[in-house]
């Protein structure tokens, strides 16, 4: 199974529309305003994150929202699809 992780932040709503649309997955999200360590990590995977959400699938950099809406739009949400695709 694909586990996803979701680097986010308060009030973002691009951030809870990725949450909403990964809802049905292994997904883990680390909220950069409740642990500063978090940011750290982050900026040390992707030195050039520089927006929010920031999303990871098995360790790999899928991008952001906009990002992980394409996937999913091409996967028509069969998590195979989606699996075989990264």
């Amino acid at each position: 199974m694909s586990k996803w992780l979701i680097y986010s932040k308060d009030n973002c709503p691009y951030c809870d529309k990725a949450k909403f649309e990964l809802r049905d997955y292994n997904v883990e999200v680390r909220n950069i305003n409740e642990n500063p360590e978090f940011l750290k990590e982050l900026l040390e995977k992707n030195p050039n994150a520089r927006t929010m959400p920031q999303i990871y699938k098995n360790d790999m950099l899928i991008g952001g929202y906009d990002n992980l809406k394409t996937i999913l739009e091409v996967s028509s949400g069969s998590t195979d699809i989606i699996d075989k695709s990264l």
